[in-house]
């Protein structure tokens, strides 16, 4: 499978032919993400798949133009509570926490660390110490529809102590349709967006489960990995 889908984001060039029809798509994926956000430099698509290469676990692989495995997610416990992204090697680059709150009937806040946390991390109710604990950098609260107006909001993102008010990236679109743009919250530019992979030859049609991540220069790809990881925590 993995053969697969590395075939569907690169194809080898023949020398006598004309270039891939698959680059040529990630390009013009690019071109116009780069063209709606007034820059020039060249940025980042990746191809992910909406599960894990070990058969017993649920997870992500990400594949990059190269036909490279760049990210990779197994969820060994099948947990939603908490999941770590982790590069092609398998060092954890990421680890997404869902908020624990006794006395809230919906927990709409997740926590973004560097690397790899335990359990006891960000559990309110463990005996480690609030001082030894590992910090987040990130906050991300989901939107509730009932309460805004604007249901084209999914989620906002926060460095970890500004104030709750100021958010630092919004998320809009639909996740459901694999129709998402991450936004900076001050210039309103995109600097990553998720979109439906399109078939190249031979009328495939990949669905929901292989979609595109499309990265803009400047904005950390594995942190775009991470929003798609919390989307999918929250809207699957």
């Amino acid at each position: 499978m993995l053969l697969f889908l590395k075939s569907i984001s690169f194809r080898s060039v023949n020398p006598q032919n004309q270039e891939s029809d698959q680059q040529d798509m990630n390009n013009n994926s690019c071109r116009e993400l780069a063209t709606t956000t007034s820059t020039s430099s060249s940025c980042i698509s990746l191809t992910v798949w909406r599960k894990s290469l070990i058969f017993s676990c649920k997870g992500f692989t990400v594949i990059g133009s190269d036909g490279s495995l760049v990210y990779r997610v197994d969820n060994y416990s099948g947990r939603r509570g908490q999941i770590t992204l982790m590069d092609g090697s398998g060092k954890p680059i990421l680890t997404i926490c869902r908020q624990k709150q006794k006395l809230r009937l919906v927990d709409n806040n997740w926590f973004i660390y560097e690397g790899e946390v335990g359990d006891d991390n960000y559990n309110s109710n463990s005996s480690k110490s609030s001082s030894s604990r590992k910090k987040p950098i990130f906050s991300v609260k989901k939107q509730m529809k009932i309460l805004h107006s604007n249901v084209n909001v999914l989620a906002h993102v926060y460095y970890q102590g500004i104030s709750k008010k100021r958010y630092s990236y919004i998320i809009e679109g639909s996740y459901a349709n694999r129709s998402c743009k991450v936004l900076d919250a001050e210039s309103r530019n995109v600097v990553a967006e998720i979109r439906k992979k399109k078939a190249v030859t031979g009328g495939v049609t990949f669905g929901l489960e292989v979609f595109v991540l499309v990265v803009m220069p400047g904005f950390d790809s594995g942190f775009a990995m991470g929003m798609v990881l919390l989307l999918d925590q929250m809207f699957s």
